[in-house]
């Protein structure tokens, strides 16, 4: 057996890269440069069993060694497998069941380090001198890239409440926080192209805060807003007359240091409590 090492910086955090190594669809995204219809069966537990596996069924069974989320995941390949199906060791598999894949996630200010150590058989080393760079430097891209995320909520409320809801300074700051123990105890809104927006969101036993703000590109009076956050970023919002109310659609691009799940989850928590300010003033 040899072991090989390869590294890349990525410009993520690792709990994004954690995310794009092993969910289902960014993992299908980057191992495609093994092989065509590649994917993998897990519950993601230390201790539990994994099935890495081709479009035919065919592939490799291996046990989760240790796993420390965001930081390190260790494989031990064991045996074969058929129809996905795991088959009994063979001389063969013997040579080299035991073998070892670990990847281990450093961050350093800007960017994090992504290492992976394998053990492989000599007789495999060109092919995977050849296509784990190639593998990471997908990764690297999907880790990287802005993805686009839509969220959105129906809100019992006519559309003027809803678009003065979202709008005044006043009513901001009553909803523009993802949970009970944030606040938004100041915000601003300049709403016409080239007006900028900022909205202060702290914890409310202090320990943190921050400014949220960036510049209008186009605003539609009761149809749409688009802006860009001070990052580049671009967030578009629509708004909808329905038989029982208004749809609000939200779509941001996300940042690349929280996972995408992590990110959906807090900006459609701030949207339902959008969505229950606005409802609240219906009747006004």
């Amino acid at each position: 057996m040899k072991k090989q090492t390869n590294t890349i910086d990525i410009s993520a955090g690792p709990g994004r890269i954690w995310e794009t190594l092993w969910t289902d669809k960014t993992y299908r995204e980057w191992t495609s440069v093994f092989c065509d219809g590649s994917h993998a069966v897990s519950d993601w537990n230390e201790g539990s069993r994994v099935h890495f596996l081709s479009g035919d069924g065919r592939g490799m069974y291996s046990e989760i060694e240790k796993l420390v989320e965001n930081e390190l995941m260790s494989f031990s390949h064991i045996g074969e497998l058929l129809d996905g199906k795991e088959q009994p060791l063979t001389e063969e598999t013997q040579t080299w069941s035991g073998a070892r894949e670990i990847y281990t996630l450093t961050p350093n200010q800007s960017v994090t380090t992504l290492t992976l150590e394998m053990d492989i058989l000599e007789t495999h080393a060109e092919y995977f001198e050849e296509t784990i760079p190639k593998a990471l430097e997908k990764l690297k891209h999907i880790a990287e890239e802005r993805t686009p995320i839509t969220i959105e909520t129906i809100v019992n409320a006519t559309l003027a409440v809803v678009w003065t809801a979202w709008t005044d300074p006043e009513q901001i700051t009553k909803w523009n926080f993802a949970s009970d123990d944030w606040c938004c105890p100041r915000a601003e809104n300049d709403l016409r192209a080239g007006g900028r927006f900022s909205s202060r969101m702290e914890a409310k036993d202090g320990s943190f805060g921050f400014d949220f703000e960036g510049e209008y590109i186009a605003v539609e009076p009761l149809s749409s807003i688009a802006y860009k956050l001070g990052d580049g970023r671009k967030v578009t919002i629509v708004f909808t007359e329905t038989d029982g109310g208004t749809k609000v659609v939200e779509t941001f691009e996300a940042e690349t240091d929280n996972p995408n799940s992590l990110q959906q989850g807090g900006w459609q928590a701030i949207l339902e409590n959008f969505k229950k300010q606005a409802e609240s003033k219906n009747g006004d």
